[in-house]
């Protein structure tokens, strides 16, 4: 388990936490759900029963192995080994307690998906971040999606407890982002004291205007990074 540790997981262990993740979602028997993460399994029981099919995905071997065994009479279940964002599988619903050092990660690949709904769990901290104005991370989450708050949840619902909070959040999805435009914004990022015309010029762009970053909303820089793009 060191492994898991040190990318930052915290395997939930309160069922009535879980059971609440899995009711935000709104799972009907019409929903294909993917689950990155599938850890020790504590959401997959409350899934299976709400969805037509779910498809759960899982790094660690020997984690997979153990949840191979324990959930082997589950016929609505598919479990897999491997990188659950390299993964092509389809889904309506979106579900993860996801490391904490993947948070950033699985916002931008879920950017990019084709979704209904999904409910995540991250660290309080990167919450917070969404809900900020002014960063690459908060522009892209708020254009794609819908952002809900269902619940605080405390560390002592963890094994082992991390040293932070957890935010349950539920995204109702918009907008896809290509990923093309999702690298752009990050890049945008990374000049944004600069005024805009002078950022374009890094890009080899000309684009007339004494604005910065910061004056632009979430759309607005969207749809500088896509003028980039032309």
């Amino acid at each position: 388990m060191i492994k898991r540790k040190r990318l930052g997981q915290h395997f939930l262990h309160s069922q009535s936490v879980a059971k609440k993740i899995v009711d935000a979602a709104g799972i009907t028997k019409k929903d294909t759900v993917l689950e990155i993460g599938t850890g020790k399994g504590i959401l997959v029981p409350f899934l299976c029963e709400k969805a037509g099919h779910v498809v759960s995905i899982e790094s660690d071997l020997e984690l997979y192995n153990k949840a191979k065994e324990k959930f082997s009479d589950i016929s609505n279940l598919t479990l897999l080994h491997g990188d659950g964002f390299e993964s092509g599988a389809k889904f309506t619903i979106f579900v993860s307690n996801l490391p904490y050092s993947k948070s950033r990660d699985a916002m931008e690949w879920l950017a990019q998906k084709k979704f209904r709904l999904a409910v995540v769990m991250v660290q309080k901290e990167f919450s917070e971040k969404i809900a900020e104005k002014n960063k690459a991370v908060s522009v892209m989450v708020n254009y794609s999606a819908n952002i809900e708050k269902i619940m605080n949840v405390s560390a002592n619902n963890f094994f082992p407890p991390p040293n932070v909070d957890s935010v349950v959040l539920r995204l109702t999805q918009k907008n896809t982002i290509p990923k093309e435009v999702i690298l752009v914004v990050n890049k945008l990022f990374s000049y944004k004291r600069k005024k805009i015309q002078n950022i374009a010029k890094q890009f080899g762009k000309v684009i007339e205007s004494d604005k910065r970053l910061e004056d632009l909303s979430g759309y607005e820089i969207i749809s500088l990074a896509k003028q980039i793009l032309k």
